[in-house]
Order: C-alpha cells, then structure tokens, then sequence
C-alpha cells in the first residue's frame, strides 16, 4: 500500500495553543523509524520555508513529500484565496488538500453560510480546481470539523455543486456526521487522496450533538489507532482500491500532547500499531 505519514500524529498542529510542539528532528526520525517512505507537510514552521532546505531534510530521513494541507478562506466574496492557492502550488510538489477555513483559530466553531457565501465557496472551488490542472496539479477539498465544509449536508452541497476532487478524511467526516464507507462508494471517482484516521463513535456523537468541543475530544482519545475505533477501515480500503484509487493513504491520528513522549511511547506507538493493523488488510 501507499503509505505516508503527517505531523498531527505526533501533535504538530497549525493552531495556537494545541499542545506540546515536538521538534522536527525527532517526528522525521521516528517516521523513518517505522518504515514510512514520505509525509505530508506539516504547518507552517515545522519545516524549512526554503524549499530546497525543506527537501534536504526530508531525504536526510530518507523521506518524500506527498502534499500539504493548506486551510484557507473561501467563502468570503471580499477574500481571493488564490494568492494563497499560488503560494502552496509554489512550495509543494504534491497535492494541496484545501480545507474550506472560517477564518477564526481554531476549529471549535464556525459561521453558518448564506447563499452568497456558498456560492462564492462552490466558485472558487470550482476556479482552484481549474488552477490546478492548468499547472498539472492536483488540488483536493478536505472536509474538517470546525470548517464550512463538515457536516453531511455540507459534503453533499459540495459533490452537487462543484466538480473539486475530494480528500476522503474518514475520521473528520464521521464526527461531521457522514458515514466515510457510504463516500467511499458513493464518490469513489471523485476521490484524490485519503486520510485514515480510525475513531471513538462515542465521542463522535458528543462533539457532533455540541456537548463536547472537538479539541478536549481529540485530548480525550476521540482518534484511535487503525483496527481500534469504530470505522470500517478495511471496507474502505477494498472499496476504494476496487474503484482503480492509486492515490496515497495518509496515517493520520489528530493527538493533543502534553508534554514530550518517552522514546517509543506516545505518537510512535500508536501509529506502529496502526501500520500493523494496516499489513494485515494488505495481506
């Protein structure tokens, strides 16, 4: 199988406040560690912004780079998120997976759309996507708790109405109250890029019912290691792959650190683990 890794696995997030940051040093070794062949970007800082020291330090850990996840504002008719768009396109080789931000930190609340913002959301989806293949790019759209694209109805607002590929997050259309499998098969086509992500059902229902906040359930296990939540990981996969997908499959387990992990322990743990689990679907 295609598998990369990414730096939320081991608690390296784009907002403020989230949790212990560990180095970068450590995150690439470890990745390299577990036989991982590439990542994904990380937020910004994590790695060089020189591009060329960037991928000196990602081969220096015999590592590749698949994509970068790149929120940014879409919705608003005053905002051109292109200056954004050209920038990723400008320091990233892989795909660019677009969250559809609210333009607030954080990702425990969001605006409801009117119709001139949903319209100025589908359109400049619909103009990124066209961006990005004038340039041989490829662009995704992944829908994210605490952005405008997270529920069910947002998911299906979006496959109806613009032609943008999609990242297949199974963790965060859960918790956004969409079944991943029923996507899967649904939009099989349409999807670019996946992120795997196994989850606590039970948490999911909380933060979807508005009694928790998505960040104290990601601190309070709302992720769990492939094979250990409540997702039909392998169902997916043979699903997708029976559909001719040869994207990647990222391993991604959102965490919130407190502090730094002991050697072994922590992020590293519960990805090997999930990479076990994953050799076995393969086999």
């Amino acid at each position: 199988m295609r598998v990369a890794a990414a730096p939320i696995s081991w608690g390296v997030c784009e907002v403020p406040g989230w949790g212990h940051q560990m180095e970068p040093g450590r995150v690439l070794a470890e990745m390299r560690d577990l036989g991982l062949a590439a990542t994904e970007l990380g937020p910004e800082g994590f790695l060089p912004g020189d591009t060329g020291a960037r991928d000196a330090v990602l081969a220096s850990h015999g590592l590749g780079l698949v994509g970068a996840f790149v929120p940014t504002v879409l919705h608003d008719p005053a905002y051109d998120p292109m200056p954004d768009i050209d920038r990723a396109f400008d320091r990233v080789d892989g795909v660019l997976i677009l969250a559809a931000a609210t333009g607030l930190d954080g990702y425990d609340g969001r605006p409801d759309l009117d119709t001139r913002a949903w319209a100025t959301l589908l359109a400049n989806l619909d103009a990124i996507t066209l961006r990005a293949a004038a340039r041989g790019r490829l662009v995704t759209l992944h829908p994210h708790v605490g952005t405008v694209v997270e529920r069910r109805a947002d998911v299906e607002r979006v496959l109806g109405g613009s032609s943008v590929p999609w990242c297949l997050d199974t963790g965060h259309l859960l918790v956004g109250g969409t079944d991943p499998v029923w996507l899967a098969r649904f939009a099989a086509p349409r999807i670019a890029h996946v992120h795997l992500k196994d989850v606590d059902a039970g948490l999911a229902d909380r933060v979807l019912n508005g009694e928790v906040s998505y960040t104290d359930a990601v601190r309070d296990g709302l992720y769990r290691p492939l094979g250990d939540g409540d997702i039909d990981i392998p169902g997916i996969i043979r699903t997708l792959e029976g559909a001719g997908y040869e994207g990647w499959y990222v391993m991604e387990q959102d965490t919130v650190l407190t502090g730094e992990p002991a050697e072994g322990g922590g992020p590293f743990d519960d990805v090997r683990r999930s990479l076990d689990f994953l050799a076995g679907v393969a086999r």
